[in-house]
This record gives C-alpha cells, structure tokens and sequence, in this order.
C-alpha cells in the first residue's frame, strides 16, 4: 500500500516554497496551485508582508495584466498570501520557487539606508537573502522560471557556472554573473537548480522540479 501511494503521490508529505509579489502571472500560480498537490505537495506562498515596523496579517497582490494574452487580460487577479518570509526557512520546503515575471524585482527591494555600500545596498533585501542561502544548500531544490533568476543577480558568485535558462529580458543580466545560459532546451536542470524560459513552460518546469525531489 505504501509503495502504490508513492507511485501515486510521489511528492507526499513535502512541501514547495513559491516567493511572489504584485505582478505575478496568474497561470503560472494557477499551475502550481493544481498540479504540485496532484502530486502529494503541499504548496505555500511565501513574500515580504512588512514594510519598517508594520506587519499586516496577510497582503493581497495583483496579477500583471497583458493586453497582448488571449483572451485579453481584463482586469488584475488576487492572490491573497500571509507567510512572511521572516516567519519560515528555505530548509521548511522540499523546492523553492522565483515565480515569474517582475516578481523578483520587486522582492530585490531594500528599505536599508541609501548610505551602505552599493554592493551591501543590493545585498540587503530579505528575499535575496533568503534565496541565497536556499542556494547554499543543495538539498533544496531551487527554481527559477522567466526572470525569476533577477533574484540572484545582486550576487554574481550564485550564478557564475551553472547552466540556466531565462528570459531574453534577463539574458544579458544573467550573462554578466557568469552563467552558462543557453536559449534551448527551454527547460534546464543543473542538479539542484531547475530554470524555465517563460510562462509557457511551466508545465514541464514542474515536473523537472518533482522529478529532482524525487
């Protein structure tokens, strides 16, 4: 019975870790909402609730919205989310996720002292961090989907040697640290790093991320 379980559920009892904020892409959240517990995943979103010494209980971000995606985007989408990344550690999780678009842009954020040192500055934001030392363990798997991988950029030696792919917006940043970037296949696997070109890959960037769990 507990082997025909795993075969069904092979990601049971594990945990995924998505760090999101305004501007996500609602069919990737969407994908991961629905296919990581077929698989037996218990999926927690994860961001920055607070800003100086205010902590609300939860915060409610938007989708972008595309004109160009068919049908066309009408309006912004909720995802509501109350895990603070100050509250959890990238070890609680099986995989951790960049999602897409500007998310990681915005979770770059630093609301440290314009003073420090630029390279300090940028190392700052919480969210960098906490990737950082998800990075720094090799048990966890890391991923990166589009320009997910605009999280790790404030620190070059994260990305220097390992092959990844992203999103063209992102190429030339991802280059300048050092990566091994490659425009195809439009899914990368490099051990514990799992990198996906865009929004339409989401699907086999899943199950490239289930299967190194597993």
């Amino acid at each position: 019975m507990e082997e025909a379980t795993k075969e069904k559920l092979p990601l049971a009892g594990k945990k995924i870790g998505i760090l999101v904020e305004h501007k996500f892409i609602p069919e990737e959240i969407s994908a991961y909402q629905t296919e990581f517990p077929v698989l037996g995943a218990e999926v927690e979103f994860i961001s920055r609730l607070w800003y100086g010494e205010y902590k609300p209980a939860s915060v409610t971000f938007y989708t972008d919205v595309d004109p160009l995606d068919s049908p066309p985007s009408e309006s912004p989408q909720p995802l509501t989310v109350s895990r603070d990344i100050s509250e959890v550690k990238p070890s609680n999780y099986a995989a951790v996720i960049m999602s897409a678009n500007y998310t990681s842009v915005r979770l770059r954020h630093s609301t440290e002292p314009e003073t420090l040192p630029p390279r300090t500055l940028v190392q700052s934001s919480p969210a960098f961090s906490w990737f950082a030392e998800a990075m720094g363990n090799p048990r966890i798997i890391k991923g990166a989907l589009c320009h997910g991988l605009w999280i790790l950029t404030p620190n070059p030696d994260l990305l220097r040697g390992r092959k990844v792919v992203c999103n063209l917006v992102v190429l030339a940043d991802i280059l300048n640290c050092g990566a091994d970037a490659v425009m195809n296949p439009k899914v990368v696997v490099d051990k514990d790093l799992v990198t996906g070109y865009s929004k339409h890959e989401v699907i086999p960037f899943i199950r490239a991320i289930a299967a190194q769990i597993v």
